[in-house]
């Protein structure tokens, strides 16, 4: 669930301290930050570097911008015991957590977490990635995740006042606006982050673990429901069975056509409007519909965790800086600035002002994270939910194509099997 080159480096105004002097002579420690590209703006940054360091005479920030391409083995090697450069903090994708925690490469920060830092209250699709059996890894950063954008003016041209509140008003409302040439709702066949939430809906879940030991869990007959929801609510539109939502990208389509309905982020709005300017004002923004009213539907959670390396030559100064980025004075300034959901659903009236963020907060509160294991990420390469969804949906046994799909995500889980 990551913005923009800064190097905070010493600044004017106080160069004694900023450089690493305190008075008196006695030297800072400089605590090395690795946040992600586009994260955070310029003057979040500037602003809450200048309030840590105020806060914290004895500390010294030094944040460095990183890349997303390639940044998996650059994190690899700054784990490595005996790396001469490793950062003390370092933001991770919130499902990359155990990618990086397998071999005991991450400090064990549960102690903090429990003490400190109101875990409690922390969003499960950030947070229950960072942990691994009793152990927190990952410190919840922010979040981002799926709502429904709809075009208002589709909506009352159908006589639909006010958005759908359970799925299956969601389905009557999505059969009212497929007509008249329009589409009730454009989504692509393989949209599997979709489908999973669907399926958590359910109860079911796309692998599950016991033990030691990951299994794919497709063909349970909760995961079977949500594909027969996800069925139905496809066919309400033309979308392509055989392609993500990334071909062709949703947003071209809904701007070039009279598509009543997508699940996106809600951020794709702006690229809708900016191909379609007559779109401007026309856009809605609602949660994901649940099975009843009293709650959301719940949705895939991205966004960021931070993590300590066990590396670190300070961990408590390393933990100083996490505490503070994510406790509520900062969480809530950087899910303002940059349209995210705070880490806590406690936070979530700080954003309640924007309808796209307060759709997706009201979503996060119930989101998950995919599978917890480092392997996942090989599952993903190949995807066999894809081809399930595929093959579903263009006429097969539904039982039998998630038998398949389950073995196939059982073996990529299980290296050697």
């Amino acid at each position: 669930m990551r913005r923009r080159l800064l190097a905070l480096l010493c600044v004017t105004g106080s160069l004694v301290s900023a450089c690493g002097l305190l008075p008196g002579g006695h030297a800072r420690t400089t605590v090395t930050v690795w946040l992600m590209k586009d994260s955070a703006s310029r003057d979040f940054l500037r602003r809450f570097t200048d309030d840590f360091e105020r806060t914290h005479r004895d500390l010294r920030l030094d944040i460095r911008i990183q890349e997303w391409t390639g940044i998996v083995e650059k994190v690899r090697a700054a784990l490595k015991d005996g790396s001469g450069d490793a950062p003390d903090v370092i933001e991770v994708g919130n499902t990359q957590v155990p990618l990086y925690a397998d071999g005991g490469r991450l400090a064990d920060l549960t102690l903090e977490s429990m003490r400190d830092w109101g875990q409690d209250a922390w969003l499960p699709g950030l947070a229950e990635p960072g942990k691994d059996g009793n152990a927190q890894y990952g410190i919840p950063w922010y979040a981002a995740n799926r709502v429904v954008i709809y075009r208002k003016d589709l909506f009352r041209a159908v006589g639909i006042t006010a958005p759908p509140k359970t799925r299956e008003e969601w389905l009557a409302d999505t059969q009212k606006l497929d007509s008249g040439g329009n589409q009730g709702i454009y989504l692509a066949g393989q949209d599997w982050y979709t489908l999973a939430g669907f399926v958590w809906d359910e109860g079911g879940d796309l692998a599950v673990q016991k033990d030691y030991d990951w299994k794919g869990a497709l063909d349970t007959p909760a995961a079977l429901r949500g594909m027969d929801f996800y069925r139905r609510l496809q066919a309400l539109g033309r979308g392509p069975v055989a392609a993500d939502e990334e071909h062709p990208p949703q947003a071209g389509v809904f701007a070039g056509g009279r598509v009543a309905q997508i699940v996106a982020v809600p951020g794709l709005a702006q690229s809708i409007v900016q191909r379609n300017p007559s779109l401007k004002g026309t856009l809605g923004f609602f949660p994901v519909p649940g099975k009843t009213a009293a709650r959301p539907g719940a949705v895939f959670t991205g966004g960021s965790d931070l993590v300590v390396p066990r590396n670190t030559k300070d961990q408590f100064a390393a933990t100083a800086v996490v505490g503070a980025l994510t406790g509520a004075t900062w969480d809530t300034e950087l899910a303002r600035t940059m349209n995210y959901v705070p880490n806590k659903t406690t936070l979530a009236a700080a954003v309640a002002g924007g309808e796209g963020v307060a759709a997706m907060a009201a979503g996060a509160a119930h989101g998950r994270a995919t599978p917890g294991t480092p392997q996942w990420a090989d599952v993903e390469a190949d995807n066999p939910i894809k081809q399930y969804m595929t093959r579903v949906l263009t006429g097969a046994d539904p039982r039998t194509e998630a038998r398949r799909a389950s073995r196939r995500i059982t073996e990529e889980l299980t290296p050697g099997l």
